[in-house]
């Protein structure tokens, strides 16, 4: 059965990389997925050995670091401060043994202007200056599309269609089950067959509100199982192409980031061990 991860944004109004760490390893988790602004934060009253040295101790270990954004059609400066981010996040996850970073399309009314071609084009340049970077530190990219209608990037084909021309070891793709539920009500999950079983780096799980597609936003994610995402047919798709590490739960509902931060690690546990429990039992018993 998958790993639990935890990803920090879905506790992170009311809490901090220092509790993430003391919580997580307290319920069990087996990683924690680390946001690049709460690492910031550590930083200035925490040194990277002292992260360093819980990982080396702790049964919870790093996974992925969230995120860079907005990498597509970059002004001089946007593309700058990408690059300079990218080199700071991989020297912190080489110290850490964290092996994978999420890279986040463009999420902005501008994207629609460019053509699928010129997205592509784009994509593939930046992602090539990207794992050069990551190469360095022995750090793997993972693309994450985003079925919303102004995200340069929203479907499996068309990730799947610009990390395979990148034609790198250290290129794959994020599968998050809101991301791809925003695209067509995940009618295209069938699509993850054509994608490479080594390709396949990080699986984001949640749910959602049952709300017409283009009237929701991250706001509307709920714990898994909570919600109308068909999670036994990505789980199934993404188990039958080989992919069976890691789900790691992550959210963005203001109702949630309300609760104290134990109830709500507690209860992504609870809620993603759930999950996966019904969905191995049910393919167990079939």
């Amino acid at each position: 059965m998958m790993k639990i991860g935890f990803n920090e944004a879905t506790a992170m109004r009311k809490s901090d990389l220092a509790t993430d760490l003391l919580l997580t390893e307290k319920y069990g988790y087996d990683y924690i997925e680390i946001r690049l602004d709460m690492l910031k934060d550590y930083l200035k009253s925490h040194t990277i050995e002292e992260l360093a040295g819980f990982f080396s101790k702790s049964k919870v270990k790093p996974y992925a670091l969230n995120s860079i954004e907005n990498i597509n059609f970059c002004s001089e400066k946007e593309h700058s401060d990408v690059l300079e981010l990218m080199e700071w996040a991989c020297s912190i996850a080489q110290k850490i043994n964290n092996p994978y970073i999420i890279i986040v399309p463009t999420i902005d009314e501008k994207v629609k202007k460019y053509s699928i071609k010129e997205t592509e084009e784009d994509s593939i340049k930046m992602l090539n200056e990207l794992a050069d970077i990551g190469e360095r530190y022995g750090v793997k990219l993972a693309f994450e599309p985003i079925g919303s209608h102004h995200c340069a990037v929203k479907s499996i084909a068309q990730c799947w269609d610009i990390v395979k021309k990148v034609d790198r070891d250290s290129v794959g793709i994020a599968v998050d089950a809101f991301n791809l539920y925003l695209y067509k009500a995940l009618q295209d999950v069938d699509d993850l067959e054509m994608v490479d079983s080594e390709k396949l780096f990080v699986f984001h799980i949640d749910d959602s509100e049952k709300l017409p597609i283009e009237k929701l936003d991250h706001c509307n994610r709920l714990w898994p199982g909570d919600g109308v995402i068909p999670l036994d047919r990505l789980i199934l798709a993404l188990k039958q192409k080989g992919f069976d590490s890691i789900a790691s739960v992550e959210l963005f509902r203001p109702e949630y980031w309300e609760l104290a931060p134990e109830e709500a690690i507690k209860t992504g546990k609870e809620k993603t061990a759930s999950a996966l429990n019904k969905f191995y039992n049910s393919t167990t018993t079939e």
